[in-house]
C-alpha cells in the first residue's frame, strides 16, 4: 500500500533525513520514535507532500497504491489529501481558523472533497464528532475553536481526518499537548476507528508506551536516519542499537520494573 524507498530530504541542500525506507500494508500501524529533530515529522510531511518551504525530497521514491507521489501532478495530490491520505497534526487547534465556527470549517472541508449539500455535509460532520465521543455535536458545530478545550479540538481534528475513511492516516504527536487521561481516550478512539475502517496509520510519538500499544512495526530514528526497526517485541525486549537501549532506559521505573504495556 505504501512503499518509501531510500528517500533523502534536504532543506537548503542540507540533508535532514537520509536513506529512509518503509514498506507497509493495508491495516498496519507503524510508529516512528526518537528524539526531537530526528526527522520523524519530516518523513510524514514528505509522504503527504507538505514539506515546509525549502524542503525537498532529493533522492528516492514514494509509492502509494502503486502510484508515485513524487511524480504525481499537484492537483491529483491535493485530491488525495483528505480522502485517501489524511493527517492529524500535533496541535489541531493551531490548524483550525479561530475566526470561523467548527461547523463552517468542517462543512467546507467535506464539500471540498465531495459534492453534497450543506445540510448533508452538516449531518455527516456531526456524526463524525459524535463518533469521537464529543458531547452535544450540534453545540460543537456552532462553537468557535477558543470555546473548546485542547482535548476537544484534538478530537475535532481526528474527526475531520477520518471523515472519508482514508487508507492512510499520518499522525504527528497527536496526544503530546494533552493531559494523561485525555491522551488515553484519544489513543483508544484512534484504535477504535482503525479497527472499524482498517486504516493504515503512521504515528510519530516520543511515547514508547503509545508505540508499544498501537504498533505492528516500530522504527527508531536518530539524526535523520533509522537506527533500528522491528516489531514491538523486538524493540522493547531485544533492542540491538545502543540508542534504542538508551531510549528504553529513559522510561520511568518502579521497583526496578519498566512499565510499558501493550
Amino acid at each position: 500500500m505504501l512503499n518509501v524507498k531510500n528517500i533523502t530530504v534536504e532543506y537548503d541542500e542540507r540533508p535532514v533525513v537520509e536513506d529512509f525506507s518503509l514498506e507497509m500494508g493495508e491495516g498496519e500501524i507503524v510508529s516512528l520514535v526518537g528524539e526531537s529533530g530526528s526527522g520523524k515529522t519530516t518523513v510524514i510531511r514528505a509522504i503527504l507532500g507538505l514539506l515546509p518551504e525549502g524542503g525537498e525530497v532529493t533522492r528516492g521514491e514514494i509509492f502509494f497504491d502503486g502510484k508515485s507521489l513524487l511524480d504525481c501532478p499537484k492537483k491529483d495530490l491535493i485530491a488525495m489529501r483528505g480522502r485517501d491520505m489524511s493527517m492529524i497534526f500535533q496541535d489541531c487547534g493551531a490548524m483550525i481558523d479561530p475566526t470561523s465556527t467548527i461547523g463552517s470549517q468542517f462543512i467546507e472541508y467535506i464539500r471540498t472533497h465531495e459534492k453534497m449539500g450543506k445540510r448533508e455535509a452538516y449531518d455527516r460532520a456531526a456524526k463524525m464528532l459524535t463518533a469521537m465521543r464529543l458531547p452535544d455535536a450540534d453545540n460543537v458545530m456552532h462553537s468557535y475553536p477558543f470555546q473548546l478545550s485542547g482535548g476537544m479540538r484534538q478530537r475535532v481534528g481526528i474527526a475531520m481526518a477520518m471523515t472519508f475513511e482514508p487508507k492512510l492516516l499520518l499522525a504527528d504527536e497527536p496526544t503530546s499537548a494533552l493531559d494523561v487521561t485525555t491522551q488515553g481516550q484519544i489513543i483508544r478512539q484512534m484504535m477504535d476507528m482503525y479497527k472499524e475502517h482498517k486504516t493504515s496509520i503512521i504515528i510519530v510519538t516520543h511515547n514508547l508506551g503509545v508505540a508499544a500499544y498501537m504498533s505492528d512495526q516500530i522504527l527508531v530514528m536518530k539524526g535523520g536516519k533509522v537506527v533500528e526497526r522491528g516489531d514491538r517485541e523486538k524493540i522493547l525486549h531485544h533492542p540491538e542499537d545502543p540508542y534504542t537501549v538508551n531510549l528504553l532506559d529513559s522510561i520511568p521505573k518502579m521497583d526496578g520494573e519498566v512499565y510499558v504495556e501493550y
